[in-house]
């Protein structure tokens, strides 16, 4: 009886080993980012509830700065993980799809009852649906490294600042009582569409890897008066943007299509005399 149980004895001699491993912070710093960006998104959410449409938008735009921010910093630090790209997508899904559509949906479409609502699903879903095949495509290892350059459709943090332009406006006094939100349906579905596309866009991640010393004052300069702007003409910014972004729409395509180009065929079989043959 006493052998039965002599397994599960301790050891009193044998040294105490740890059960967790330490996790370096640089893997913690990039996911704390991604929280901070998706506790914004789930404010603009409640903001929204209250009516609060101002202060939910500028929460949305943080949320996709934060972003932008976050995979930079993993892969500065050498922290990416399989992890911290579950939870990413799973943030933008909060922050990109629920929080614009459901703002939206409080802003204007509520007016057009059920249908209005049907938009702000499809939105919202557009947004899901993107985010998992951009998933699906992180595993195919034969995608070409120059693809990296460009996203499959638009991605979701352009969808969800471009699918708020309504909103823009109106903060800067465009009214769209009565006649807006029918508009606003049509404006918004035409963004899922280009979400769920699979129109090339630049994506950008590869940008400022290597700057040319030249360029760093500049950049400097160009950054300043950027930040400049935004907190001055925070909404003025943002129209100009969004519609600089959706107008620039078809030079990524062209760019996408000549890289094509420029691949090289595959190669065929060999053919001739010296070409193994199918019979015995």
């Amino acid at each position: 009886m006493d052998d039965l149980f002599a397994p599960f004895e301790p050891d009193l001699n044998e040294p105490r080993r740890r059960r967790f491993k330490p996790v370096p912070f640089r893997m913690i710093a990039p996911n704390m980012i991604t929280l901070l960006a998706l506790c914004l998104g789930l404010t603009a959410i409640r903001l929204a509830f209250e009516g609060k449409f101002e202060p939910a938008v500028i929460a949305v735009v943080v949320a996709a700065v934060l972003d932008g921010i976050d995979g930079r910093v993993a892969r500065l630090l050498k922290g990416t993980s399989r992890f911290g790209a579950e939870l990413d997508s799973l943030a933008d899904f909060v922050n990109f799809g629920c929080a614009p559509a459901l703002i939206l949906y409080g802003f204007a479409l509520h007016d057009l009852r059920s249908v209005g609502w049907i938009g702000a699903l499809v939105f919202a879903i557009a947004m899901a649906l993107r985010l998992a095949r951009f998933n699906a495509m992180l595993d195919d290892p034969h995608r070409p490294e120059w693809k990296k350059d460009f996203f499959v459709g638009m991605p979701a943090p352009a969808g969800a600042l471009t699918g708020m332009l309504p909103l823009y406006l109106n903060f800067l006094g465009l009214s769209f009582e009565g006649w807006g939100a029918p508009v606003i349906l049509a404006y918004i579905l035409v963004i899922a569409l280009l979400v769920v596309s699979t129109v090339p866009t630049f994506s950008g991640k590869t940008w400022g890897k290597r700057v040319p010393r030249d360029w760093v004052v500049p950049i400097f300069l160009v950054v300043v008066v950027g930040f400049g702007l935004v907190i001055s003409f925070p909404f003025e910014s943002l129209v100009t943007v969004s519609l600089a972004y959706l107008l620039l729409l078809p030079l990524g395509t062209l760019q996408y299509r000549r890289r094509l180009k420029q691949e090289p065929a595959p190669a065929l079989p060999a053919s001739g005399p010296d070409a193994p043959s199918e019979g015995p």
